[in-house]
């Protein structure tokens, strides 16, 4: 290759690189395909070194300069999503405050009952949300043992992908449901967890953006989800909202006094889908959002069979009732 064309090709590569960076900085990624496509930006960030070393061993200096920036630009973006971070409040071992939860998008109630319920006893989850509940998906989640374990609900399970439920361990108290525009579901409640400030938490299921209209409307189901009340009510949201934190809707819902926990313990890279029915790049849109008075101890992503989602475990410490 010829010194002209390889600078063209350089040039390109930079654009491309420049282009999604700006996005990605600037949160100005508006309907399909830039919606979905924000989701791989992990992907594109573990990439950009590559036409650095190019433009380092071709020497073109501002080509290497330019693509130096990008991916420092990148790495600042998604790198602390793999770095544990300090739980505000949270202290290690079994305190009286404690919470565990389980997040599962079951696959229109597809997911493997027995499964799922070993993962509750073997976790000790207090609190499981579920998302694409099915009447007879909850049936069988039921033979299987789930209202033994967690014998307090809010359910509301639907024929398709409509389905949303909470199972607590530990009375819920005002339950309801929000339908969404686009159809999905949205099962809420109050939790009273012995000696700990009530919580409301809610399990979240916004559209997936996988078309003009739907990336359309997954903006708006996004911005409308309950946003952290650091100043009143303790909330939880947790659940399958078709997001990753390079997403500028989800990334301004967590900045009312969320964090996400996965992202404070490390895990924030590990992704939850797809793994059953699709061969895309696997990227993380399933969550544990807590207010930020919630102390984060753990969080894992576990396979459930039968489902295209991993769950996403976390365990957390509530802020005791006096604190509040």
């Amino acid at each position: 290759m010829s010194a002209m064309a390889w600078s063209v090709a350089l040039s390109l590569t930079l654009l491309v690189f420049a282009v999604w960076t700006g996005v990605r900085l600037l949160g100005v990624e508006r309907g399909y395909p830039l919606m979905p496509l924000m989701s791989f930006t992990p992907y594109v960030a573990a990439a950009s070194p590559l036409p650095l070393v190019a433009a380092l061993a071709s020497r073109h200096w501002w080509h290497a300069a330019a693509t130096l920036a990008i991916t420092v630009a990148l790495a600042r973006c998604v790198l602390p999503r793999a770095m544990p971070g300090a739980g505000t409040g949270a202290a290690r071992g079994s305190g009286p405050t404690d919470l565990r939860v389980l997040t599962a998008n079951v696959l229109f109630g597809r997911g493997d009952p027995e499964q799922l319920l070993a993962v509750i006893h073997d976790r000790q989850v207090d609190l499981l949300a579920l998302q694409e509940i099915t009447p007879s998906g909850e049936k069988a989640l039921d033979a299987a043992g789930l209202a033994t374990l967690l014998p307090h609900r809010v359910s509301h399970p639907e024929h398709g992908s409509g389905g949303s439920a909470l199972y607590s361990r530990y009375p819920l108290t005002d339950g309801g449901l929000r339908r969404l525009e686009a159809g999905h579901t949205q099962a809420y409640a109050t939790l009273a967890r012995p000696g700990a400030a009530p919580v409301l938490v809610e399990s979240a299921h916004p559209c997936a953006p996988n078309s003009q209209e739907t990336a359309l409307q997954w903006a708006v189901e996004v911005a409308e989800q309950p946003a952290a009340t650091p100043d009143g009510p303790v909330r939880l949201l947790l659940g399958d909202f078709n997001a990753t934190l390079d997403h500028a809707g989800l990334r301004t819902l967590v900045n009312t006094g969320y964090r996400d926990a996965a992202a404070v313990t490390g895990a924030g890279l590990r992704p939850t889908w797809p793994f059953a029915l699709f061969r895309l790049p696997p990227v993380t849109i399933d969550h544990v959002l807590a207010d930020r008075r919630i102390g984060v101890l753990d969080a894992a992503v576990l396979p459930i069979d039968g489902s295209d989602h991993r769950a996403v475990y976390a365990e957390l410490v509530l802020p005791s009732a006096a604190g509040t």
